[in-house]
């Protein structure tokens, strides 16, 4: 290949590219304008049948008369604004369902607070009344309308649609596993086009072509469903990827961070304007705050988890305490009825308690109601054998036979949980985090897993909200870690209300 005609390469995906951002700011434009349309309109049917149109500025004793539409209109540019600042336009966020709400409803927030604020400085005679029905009715008919955009491009991301063709290079289990990923979750728009084998050359430490092209077939039939031709690492590389249409080159594995590897095929790819998408492990120090010091003439890079700070533990704590309140209480009647359901099938104990490891190692007891005979703990061991397993950090009985009527039901709809609201209000436990595990399982984590000890275990968290017990251990500890590393409150209330929904739709509970 010439310079000349990688030029001409860089410049066809510089059109790719330009198209791509030109529908996604089309995109973007509508949204915040029909968001603005929306706070608008609502604004002013909250201020005619209040009785509030007549506005006022009382600013310096003046008694100025303000004009409810210029007024509407400075509001329903905050709220865009707050909204942009929440995140809710980002193209990786639009069409998942749970976090769009969550950021919404932080977006609707953040603009209530500026709004609030607009009318102190400016002391309209706005009552809070009309300010909190406005953006509570704005929250509730952009939910409404995102879900109803959210169906639309799905489906046209099924298509192929507003979507960046992408090359996935890496190890071949490493490409299954992201071609797994990118199955489950379309909305990140990434649409798989060419897959690239790779392997480090144990000699001279180099990278080749991998050329097991038989496990790569399978692992994308197990993983895509659907063919994906493969393109040879080799010379021009980038070029021929470049040639296939493609915007994205996706790297998995095998190219390790800061590798002298990795800076040169970056080069490459950037050399036609491809943009390089990285994936990294669970505990990539780039999620790090990092800041920058001088001492002396010695530049040191400190490194730190903000969510790790006292306040941010006092926050979570809060959060527990009073999300673990609200559901006891509204849950008492559920828990009544399970209870007297429970203790009619077999005349056993209600609860079943059971020592579990938590936060950085220490034992503590976790409640549920019970789900199985009385003496399931200690026919385990035989129970497993019949099943041709081991006791082990990851087993799996799809039909167990230890458990009772009741508590196949229980289990499947995680009412048999419900009694851990107890365990979070008492501090031993957290409402989200990893699913506490027991003393033999902990004795066989890796250095890596281990870091899951770092947090308190939670009633619900990635795991069970993500297929539960048909994930294999790979994908459970992965989304364990990644946890650890990302926590925040605003993604515990993603969690919780994902569990709402698998309760609903109960998928991979046995």
């Amino acid at each position: 290949m010439t310079a000349k005609s990688d030029a001409q390469l860089a410049e066809e995906v510089d059109i790719r590219s330009s198209r791509v951002l030109h529908w996604r700011f089309v995109m973007n434009l509508a949204l915040m304008i029909f968001d603005a349309v929306v706070y608008f309109a609502v604004s002013m049917v909250v201020l005619s049948l209040s009785h509030e149109m007549n506005l006022i500025t009382t600013r310096l004793q003046l008694n100025l008369p303000v004009n409810p539409y210029f007024y509407s209109v400075v509001c329903a540019i905050i709220y865009v604004f707050c909204m942009h600042a929440a995140g809710v336009y980002h193209r990786h966020v639009f069409a998942d369902g749970y976090q769009l709400n969550v950021l919404l409803l932080k977006g609707g927030f953040i603009a209530w607070i500026s709004i609030c604020a607009l009318d102190f400085i400016i002391q309209t005679n706005v009552s809070f009344f009309a300010v909190c029905m406005t953006s509570l009715s704005v929250w509730i008919a952009e939910m409404i309308v995102r879900f109803i955009a959210r169906i639309f491009l799905t489906r046209q991301h099924r298509k192929g649609e507003y979507s960046y063709p992408t090359v996935i290079v890496g190890s071949p289990e490493g490409i299954g596993q992201i071609l797994k990923f990118l199955n489950q979750r379309r909305q990140l728009n990434y649409k798989p086009i060419r897959v690239c084998p790779i392997r480090i050359n144990a000699k001279t430490g180099l990278v080749e072509a991998d050329p097991n092209l038989a496990l790569m077939d399978k692992e994308i039939r197990d993983s895509w469903a659907q063919p994906i031709q493969v393109i040879e690492y080799g010379d021009h590389l980038a070029s021929r990827i470049a040639e296939t249409g493609a915007q994205t080159v996706m790297v998995t594995d095998v190219l390790d961070r800061f590798s002298d590897n990795l800076s040169t095929f970056a080069l490459q790819m950037e050399s036609v304007n491809l943009e390089l998408a990285l994936i990294t492990s669970a505990l990539d120090i780039a999620e790090h705050a990092t800041q920058m010091r001088n001492i002396q003439g010695m530049s040191i890079m400190t490194i730190s988890l903000p969510q790790y700070s006292p306040a941010a533990q006092i926050k979570k704590r809060i959060f527990d305490i009073v999300v673990s309140t609200i559901a006891i209480i509204i849950t008492s009647p559920i828990m009544l009825i399970v209870a007297l359901a429970i203790k009619l099938e077999d005349g056993g104990p209600i609860f079943y308690k059971q020592e579990r490891i938590g936060l950085r190692g220490k034992p503590f007891y976790i409640h549920k109601f019970r789900s199985m005979r009385v003496d399931a703990d200690a026919h385990l061991k035989e129970v497993l054998e019949a099943n041709g397993q081991e006791m082990g950090a990851r087993y799996k009985l799809k039909h167990d036979p230890r458990i009772t009527r009741v508590g196949n039901f229980i289990r499947k709809t995680s009412l048999d949980e419900l009694p851990q609201f107890f365990d979070v209000f008492m501090g031993s436990m957290s409402v989200v985090g990893p699913r506490p595990q027991r003393s033999f399982e902990v004795a066989e984590y890796d250095p890596v897993y281990a870091t899951r000890l770092l947090v308190k275990p939670g009633i619900t968290g990635p795991w069970q909200v993500s297929g539960r017990n048909d994930l294999n251990e790979e994908e459970s500890r992965q989304l364990d870690v990644s946890y650890v590393q990302d926590w925040s409150v605003m993604g515990d209330i993603v969690y919780i209300l994902r569990t709402i929904g698998i309760v609903i739709h109960p998928q991979g509970a046995y």
